[in-house]
Protein backbone atom coordinates (compact mmCIF):
# COMPACT_ATOMS: atom_id res chain seq x y z
CA UNK A 1 0.00 0.00 0.00
CA UNK A 2 1.30 3.46 -0.93
CA UNK A 3 2.50 5.40 2.11
CA UNK A 4 2.50 9.19 2.18
CA UNK A 5 5.05 11.40 3.86
CA UNK A 6 8.51 10.59 5.19
CA UNK A 7 10.01 9.58 8.50
CA UNK A 8 12.14 11.88 10.65
CA UNK A 9 15.05 9.62 9.78
CA UNK A 10 14.64 10.51 6.10
CA UNK A 11 14.91 14.23 6.81
CA UNK A 12 17.86 13.72 9.13
CA UNK A 13 19.62 11.82 6.33
CA UNK A 14 19.04 14.65 3.87
CA UNK A 15 20.22 17.35 6.25
CA UNK A 16 23.26 15.29 7.24
CA UNK A 17 24.25 14.90 3.59
CA UNK A 18 24.14 18.66 3.11
CA UNK A 19 25.90 19.31 6.41
CA UNK A 20 28.72 17.00 5.37
CA UNK A 21 29.60 19.15 2.36
CA UNK A 22 29.10 22.29 4.48
CA UNK A 23 31.81 21.06 6.83
CA UNK A 24 34.24 20.20 4.05
CA UNK A 25 33.72 23.56 2.31
CA UNK A 26 33.62 25.62 5.52
CA UNK A 27 30.05 26.87 4.99
CA UNK A 28 28.44 28.01 8.25
CA UNK A 29 24.79 27.93 7.20
CA UNK A 30 22.67 27.31 4.10
CA UNK A 31 20.12 29.97 3.17
CA UNK A 32 17.38 28.23 1.17
CA UNK A 33 14.63 30.24 -0.51
CA UNK A 34 12.90 28.03 -3.09
CA UNK A 35 10.01 25.59 -3.01
CA UNK A 36 11.99 22.46 -3.85
CA UNK A 37 14.65 23.03 -1.20
CA UNK A 38 12.21 23.90 1.59
CA UNK A 39 10.20 20.79 0.75
CA UNK A 40 13.28 18.58 0.48
CA UNK A 41 14.96 19.56 3.75
CA UNK A 42 11.93 20.26 5.96
CA UNK A 43 8.86 18.65 4.35
CA UNK A 44 7.11 22.02 3.94
CA UNK A 45 4.68 21.19 1.14
CA UNK A 46 2.00 23.64 0.03
CA UNK A 47 0.39 24.96 -3.18
CA UNK A 48 0.77 28.44 -1.67
CA UNK A 49 4.05 28.78 -3.59
CA UNK A 50 1.88 29.73 -6.58
CA UNK A 51 1.50 33.12 -4.88
CA UNK A 52 4.64 35.21 -5.50
CA UNK A 53 3.78 37.82 -2.85
CA UNK A 54 5.79 36.47 0.08
CA UNK A 55 9.37 35.17 0.35
CA UNK A 56 10.18 32.10 2.48
CA UNK A 57 13.50 31.31 4.16
CA UNK A 58 15.00 28.15 5.61
CA UNK A 59 18.37 28.14 7.37
CA UNK A 60 20.30 24.89 7.69
CA UNK A 61 23.14 25.20 10.25
CA UNK A 62 26.17 22.94 10.13
CA UNK A 63 24.57 20.79 12.85
CA UNK A 64 20.98 20.17 13.89
CA UNK A 65 17.61 20.78 12.25
CA UNK A 66 16.69 23.64 9.92
CA UNK A 67 15.40 26.98 11.19
CA UNK A 68 12.38 28.52 9.45
CA UNK A 69 12.03 32.28 8.91
CA UNK A 70 8.66 32.59 7.23
CA UNK A 71 5.48 34.67 6.89
CA UNK A 72 3.08 34.02 9.78
CA UNK A 73 0.50 32.50 7.41
CA UNK A 74 2.72 29.42 7.11
CA UNK A 75 3.46 28.87 10.81
CA UNK A 76 0.76 26.25 11.46
CA UNK A 77 1.91 24.08 8.56
CA UNK A 78 5.61 24.53 9.35
CA UNK A 79 5.03 23.28 12.91
CA UNK A 80 4.43 19.83 11.42
CA UNK A 81 7.74 19.88 9.56
CA UNK A 82 11.35 18.91 10.29
CA UNK A 83 12.52 22.19 11.87
CA UNK A 84 14.18 23.22 15.12
CA UNK A 85 12.46 26.59 15.44
CA UNK A 86 10.18 28.96 13.55
CA UNK A 87 10.40 32.75 13.38
CA UNK A 88 7.63 34.68 11.65
CA UNK A 89 6.62 38.14 10.51
CA UNK A 90 3.24 39.46 9.35
CA UNK A 91 3.30 39.61 5.57
CA UNK A 92 2.93 41.36 3.23
CA UNK A 93 4.85 44.06 5.06
CA UNK A 94 5.15 47.66 3.91
CA UNK A 95 8.94 47.88 3.93
CA UNK A 96 10.58 44.88 5.65
CA UNK A 97 9.61 41.51 4.18
CA UNK A 98 11.36 39.45 6.82
CA UNK A 99 14.84 40.76 6.05
CA UNK A 100 15.59 42.15 9.54
CA UNK A 101 14.37 38.92 11.12
CA UNK A 102 16.45 36.85 8.71
CA UNK A 103 19.56 38.95 9.30
CA UNK A 104 19.14 38.55 13.06
CA UNK A 105 18.98 34.77 12.79
CA UNK A 106 22.03 34.66 10.54
CA UNK A 107 23.97 36.78 13.03
CA UNK A 108 22.94 34.48 15.89
CA UNK A 109 24.30 31.56 13.85
CA UNK A 110 27.64 33.43 13.45
CA UNK A 111 27.13 32.93 9.72
CA UNK A 112 30.18 34.43 8.06
CA UNK A 113 30.10 32.04 5.10
CA UNK A 114 26.53 31.58 3.85
CA UNK A 115 25.74 28.97 1.22
CA UNK A 116 23.13 29.89 -1.40
CA UNK A 117 22.05 28.41 -4.71
CA UNK A 118 23.01 30.82 -7.49
CA UNK A 119 24.05 28.55 -10.38
CA UNK A 120 22.35 26.64 -13.18
CA UNK A 121 18.72 25.69 -12.52
CA UNK A 122 18.36 27.93 -9.47
CA UNK A 123 16.63 31.20 -8.72
CA UNK A 124 16.53 33.67 -5.84
CA UNK A 125 12.75 33.67 -5.11
CA UNK A 126 12.95 36.98 -3.23
CA UNK A 127 13.16 40.58 -4.45
CA UNK A 128 16.64 41.53 -5.59
CA UNK A 129 16.45 44.74 -3.56
CA UNK A 130 15.64 42.72 -0.43
CA UNK A 131 18.69 40.56 -1.01
CA UNK A 132 20.79 43.72 -1.31
CA UNK A 133 19.35 44.94 2.01
CA UNK A 134 20.27 41.61 3.61
CA UNK A 135 23.85 41.97 2.41
CA UNK A 136 24.00 45.47 3.90
CA UNK A 137 22.70 44.23 7.25
CA UNK A 138 25.38 41.50 7.50
CA UNK A 139 28.40 43.19 5.84
CA UNK A 140 30.94 40.78 7.33
CA UNK A 141 29.29 37.75 5.69
CA UNK A 142 30.01 36.38 2.23
CA UNK A 143 27.75 34.24 0.06
CA UNK A 144 29.03 30.98 -1.39
CA UNK A 145 27.42 29.22 -4.37
CA UNK A 146 26.37 25.70 -3.30
CA UNK A 147 24.16 24.85 -6.28
CA UNK A 148 26.20 21.89 -7.52
CA UNK A 149 26.52 20.39 -4.04
CA UNK A 150 22.78 20.61 -3.25
CA UNK A 151 21.88 19.19 -6.65
CA UNK A 152 24.27 16.31 -6.00
CA UNK A 153 22.53 15.56 -2.69
CA UNK A 154 19.10 15.62 -4.31
CA UNK A 155 20.08 13.58 -7.38
CA UNK A 156 20.35 10.25 -5.55
CA UNK A 157 16.91 9.33 -4.30
CA UNK A 158 16.27 7.22 -1.21
CA UNK A 159 14.24 4.04 -1.36
CA UNK A 160 11.24 5.98 -0.03
CA UNK A 161 11.57 8.63 -2.74
CA UNK A 162 11.88 6.05 -5.50
CA UNK A 163 8.74 4.31 -4.24
CA UNK A 164 6.80 7.56 -4.66
CA UNK A 165 8.11 8.19 -8.17
CA UNK A 166 7.47 4.60 -9.20
CA UNK A 167 3.93 4.85 -7.86
CA UNK A 168 3.05 7.96 -9.86
CA UNK A 169 4.72 6.44 -12.95
CA UNK A 170 2.60 3.30 -12.54
CA UNK A 171 -0.65 5.24 -12.14
CA UNK A 172 -0.05 7.49 -15.14
CA UNK A 173 1.26 4.61 -17.29
CA UNK A 174 -2.08 2.86 -16.79
CA UNK A 175 -3.96 6.02 -17.77
CA UNK A 176 -1.86 6.28 -20.95
CA UNK A 177 -2.61 2.64 -21.78
CA UNK A 178 -6.34 3.37 -21.55
CA UNK A 179 -6.23 6.37 -23.91
CA UNK A 180 -7.13 4.27 -27.02
CA UNK A 181 -10.40 3.35 -25.28
CA UNK A 182 -11.67 6.94 -25.45
CA UNK A 183 -9.53 8.97 -27.88
CA UNK A 184 -11.47 9.51 -31.10
CA UNK A 185 -11.15 11.19 -34.45
CA UNK A 186 -13.34 14.30 -34.31
CA UNK A 187 -12.44 15.28 -30.75
CA UNK A 188 -10.66 18.57 -30.33
CA UNK A 189 -7.16 18.61 -28.92
CA UNK A 190 -8.53 20.56 -25.96
CA UNK A 191 -11.17 17.90 -25.26
CA UNK A 192 -8.58 15.12 -25.38
CA UNK A 193 -6.22 17.10 -23.17
CA UNK A 194 -8.96 17.74 -20.61
CA UNK A 195 -10.14 14.11 -20.67
CA UNK A 196 -6.61 12.84 -19.99
CA UNK A 197 -6.21 15.21 -17.07
CA UNK A 198 -9.53 14.07 -15.60
CA UNK A 199 -8.58 10.40 -16.02
CA UNK A 200 -5.29 11.02 -14.19
CA UNK A 201 -7.08 12.69 -11.29
CA UNK A 202 -9.65 9.90 -11.12
CA UNK A 203 -6.82 7.36 -11.12
CA UNK A 204 -5.33 8.93 -8.02
CA UNK A 205 -2.74 11.56 -8.89
CA UNK A 206 -2.75 14.62 -6.63
CA UNK A 207 -2.32 17.02 -9.52
CA UNK A 208 -1.44 17.29 -13.19
CA UNK A 209 1.01 20.15 -12.97
CA UNK A 210 2.28 19.81 -16.52
CA UNK A 211 0.42 18.50 -19.54
CA UNK A 212 1.52 19.51 -23.02
CA UNK A 213 0.16 18.12 -26.25
CA UNK A 214 1.04 18.09 -29.93
CA UNK A 215 -1.05 17.12 -32.92
CA UNK A 216 -1.15 17.47 -36.66
CA UNK A 217 -1.23 15.64 -39.97
CA UNK A 218 1.60 13.11 -39.86
CA UNK A 219 3.12 14.66 -36.75
CA UNK A 220 3.48 17.75 -34.59
CA UNK A 221 5.84 20.71 -34.77
CA UNK A 222 6.47 21.45 -31.09
CA UNK A 223 6.25 19.64 -27.78
CA UNK A 224 5.44 22.35 -25.23
CA UNK A 225 2.16 23.81 -26.47
CA UNK A 226 -1.10 23.98 -24.56
CA UNK A 227 -4.09 22.50 -26.41
CA UNK A 228 -6.31 24.34 -28.87
CA UNK A 229 -9.64 23.59 -30.55
CA UNK A 230 -8.12 21.91 -33.60
CA UNK A 231 -10.08 18.81 -34.59
CA UNK A 232 -8.19 15.52 -34.47
CA UNK A 233 -8.35 14.04 -37.97
CA UNK A 234 -7.59 10.82 -39.78
CA UNK A 235 -3.82 10.68 -40.37
CA UNK A 236 -2.94 12.86 -37.36
CA UNK A 237 -0.36 12.05 -34.73
CA UNK A 238 -1.46 13.04 -31.23
CA UNK A 239 1.03 13.32 -28.35
CA UNK A 240 0.56 13.93 -24.64
CA UNK A 241 3.46 14.72 -22.28
CA UNK A 242 2.46 14.43 -18.61
CA UNK A 243 4.10 15.69 -15.44
CA UNK A 244 1.83 14.37 -12.70
CA UNK A 245 2.43 14.56 -8.96
CA UNK A 246 1.68 12.26 -6.04
CA UNK A 247 2.83 13.31 -2.57
CA UNK A 248 5.18 15.91 -4.02
CA UNK A 249 6.98 13.65 -6.53
CA UNK A 250 6.74 13.81 -10.31
CA UNK A 251 6.65 11.48 -13.21
CA UNK A 252 7.54 12.97 -16.60
CA UNK A 253 6.91 10.99 -19.77
CA UNK A 254 4.89 11.05 -22.97
CA UNK A 255 3.05 8.81 -25.40
CA UNK A 256 2.28 9.12 -29.13
CA UNK A 257 -0.90 7.93 -30.85
CA UNK A 258 -1.74 7.56 -34.53
CA UNK A 259 -5.28 8.46 -35.54
CA UNK A 260 -6.70 6.16 -38.23
CA UNK A 261 -3.48 5.58 -40.14
CA UNK A 262 0.21 6.19 -39.82
CA UNK A 263 2.55 7.26 -42.59
CA UNK A 264 5.78 5.44 -43.32
CA UNK A 265 7.83 8.45 -42.19
CA UNK A 266 6.00 8.65 -38.88
CA UNK A 267 6.35 4.92 -38.33
CA UNK A 268 10.08 5.07 -39.03
CA UNK A 269 10.56 8.04 -36.68
CA UNK A 270 8.76 6.21 -33.87
CA UNK A 271 10.77 3.04 -34.45
CA UNK A 272 14.03 5.00 -34.34
CA UNK A 273 13.16 6.64 -31.03
CA UNK A 274 12.04 3.32 -29.56
CA UNK A 275 15.40 1.78 -30.50
CA UNK A 276 17.27 4.80 -29.16
CA UNK A 277 15.54 4.26 -25.83
CA UNK A 278 16.50 0.58 -25.90
CA UNK A 279 20.12 1.64 -26.37
CA UNK A 280 19.97 3.69 -23.18
CA UNK A 281 18.29 0.91 -21.22
CA UNK A 282 21.20 -1.33 -22.20
CA UNK A 283 23.90 1.27 -21.49
CA UNK A 284 22.68 2.91 -18.28
CA UNK A 285 24.47 1.71 -15.16
CA UNK A 286 26.53 3.23 -12.34
CA UNK A 287 29.59 5.18 -13.52
CA UNK A 288 28.22 5.59 -17.05
CA UNK A 289 28.24 9.32 -17.73
CA UNK A 290 25.22 11.36 -18.78
CA UNK A 291 27.00 12.33 -22.00
CA UNK A 292 27.49 8.61 -22.76
CA UNK A 293 23.72 8.13 -22.68
CA UNK A 294 23.31 11.14 -24.96
CA UNK A 295 25.68 9.66 -27.51
CA UNK A 296 24.06 6.21 -27.25
CA UNK A 297 20.77 7.76 -28.35
CA UNK A 298 22.29 10.20 -30.79
CA UNK A 299 24.15 7.42 -32.62
CA UNK A 300 20.95 5.44 -33.19
CA UNK A 301 19.18 8.55 -34.51
CA UNK A 302 22.12 9.56 -36.72
CA UNK A 303 22.61 6.07 -38.20
CA UNK A 304 18.90 6.02 -39.06
CA UNK A 305 19.53 9.01 -41.31
CA UNK A 306 18.23 11.91 -39.22
CA UNK A 307 20.04 15.21 -38.81
CA UNK A 308 21.38 15.49 -35.25
CA UNK A 309 23.19 18.81 -35.67
CA UNK A 310 20.55 20.65 -33.62
CA UNK A 311 19.97 17.93 -31.03
CA UNK A 312 19.27 19.36 -27.59
CA UNK A 313 19.24 17.29 -24.47
CA UNK A 314 17.82 13.78 -24.53
CA UNK A 315 16.69 13.61 -20.93
CA UNK A 316 17.08 14.87 -17.38
CA UNK A 317 16.60 14.07 -13.73
CA UNK A 318 13.12 13.75 -12.21
CA UNK A 319 11.98 14.05 -8.60
CA UNK A 320 10.37 16.84 -6.59
CA UNK A 321 10.71 19.01 -9.70
CA UNK A 322 9.54 18.11 -13.18
CA UNK A 323 13.03 18.55 -14.56
CA UNK A 324 16.07 18.23 -12.33
CA UNK A 325 19.78 17.82 -12.85
CA UNK A 326 21.63 16.10 -14.40
CA UNK A 327 20.97 16.57 -18.13
CA UNK A 328 21.54 14.03 -20.88
CA UNK A 329 23.54 16.34 -23.13
CA UNK A 330 26.90 15.94 -24.80
CA UNK A 331 28.69 18.21 -22.30
CA UNK A 332 27.32 16.79 -19.02
CA UNK A 333 29.91 14.33 -17.72
CA UNK A 334 28.04 13.59 -14.47
CA UNK A 335 28.44 9.88 -13.67
CA UNK A 336 25.27 7.94 -12.98
CA UNK A 337 24.89 6.78 -9.38
CA UNK A 338 22.47 4.36 -7.74
CA UNK A 339 19.25 6.13 -6.85
CA UNK A 340 19.24 8.59 -9.73
CA UNK A 341 15.88 8.84 -11.48
CA UNK A 342 16.20 9.85 -15.12
CA UNK A 343 13.74 10.78 -17.86
CA UNK A 344 15.05 9.30 -21.11
CA UNK A 345 13.79 11.63 -23.85
CA UNK A 346 15.21 11.14 -27.34
CA UNK A 347 13.72 13.30 -30.08
CA UNK A 348 14.18 13.88 -33.79
CA UNK A 349 12.99 16.03 -36.68
CA UNK A 350 11.52 14.40 -39.79
CA UNK A 351 9.23 15.06 -42.75
CA UNK A 352 9.97 18.74 -43.34
CA UNK A 353 9.90 20.03 -39.80
CA UNK A 354 7.81 17.52 -37.88
CA UNK A 355 9.20 16.50 -34.50
CA UNK A 356 8.68 13.40 -32.41
CA UNK A 357 9.62 12.64 -28.81
CA UNK A 358 9.63 9.36 -26.92
CA UNK A 359 10.03 9.45 -23.14
CA UNK A 360 10.40 6.92 -20.33
CA UNK A 361 11.46 7.17 -16.67
CA UNK A 362 14.14 4.92 -15.18
CA UNK A 363 16.02 4.51 -11.92
CA UNK A 364 19.68 3.59 -11.70
CA UNK A 365 20.23 0.55 -9.48
CA UNK A 366 23.48 -0.88 -8.10
CA UNK A 367 24.11 -2.70 -11.40
CA UNK A 368 21.84 -1.43 -14.18
CA UNK A 369 18.76 0.65 -14.99
CA UNK A 370 15.17 -0.27 -14.15
CA UNK A 371 12.08 1.10 -15.85
CA UNK A 372 9.65 2.97 -13.61
CA UNK A 373 7.15 3.61 -16.41
CA UNK A 374 5.37 0.84 -18.28
CA UNK A 375 7.40 0.51 -21.49
CA UNK A 376 5.66 2.10 -24.47
CA UNK A 377 4.50 -0.32 -27.16
CA UNK A 378 7.05 -1.13 -29.84
CA UNK A 379 4.65 0.16 -32.49
CA UNK A 380 2.72 3.38 -32.19
CA UNK A 381 -0.86 2.70 -31.06
CA UNK A 382 -3.51 3.14 -33.77
CA UNK A 383 -6.80 4.63 -32.67
CA UNK A 384 -8.92 3.07 -35.45
CA UNK A 385 -8.82 -0.04 -37.61
CA UNK A 386 -8.12 1.79 -40.86
CA UNK A 387 -5.12 0.16 -42.52
CA UNK A 388 -1.78 1.92 -42.38
CA UNK A 389 -0.49 3.42 -45.60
Amino acid sequence: MFKRGFTEQEYRRRCAAAQEFMTTTDVDVLLLTTEAELFYFSGFYTPFWRSPTRPWFLLLPRTGKPIAVIPSIGEALMKNCHVESIFTWVAPHADDEGISLLAKQLQQQNALRIGMMSGRQSHLRMPQQDFQQLQQKIPDSIFIDVTVAIHAVRQCKSVAEIEKIEHVCDVVSTVFEQVPEWLQIGMTAREAHRRFKIECLLAGVDDVNYLACGNGAGGYVDIISPPDDTLLKDGDIFMLDAGCVIDGYYCDFNRNYALGRISTKSRQAYDTLWRATEAVLAAAKPSTRCCDLFFAMNDVIRVAGYDTASAGRYGHGVGIELTETPSLVEWDKTPLRPGMVIAIEPSLIYADGMTMVHEENIVITDTTARLLTHRASKKMPLISSIESI
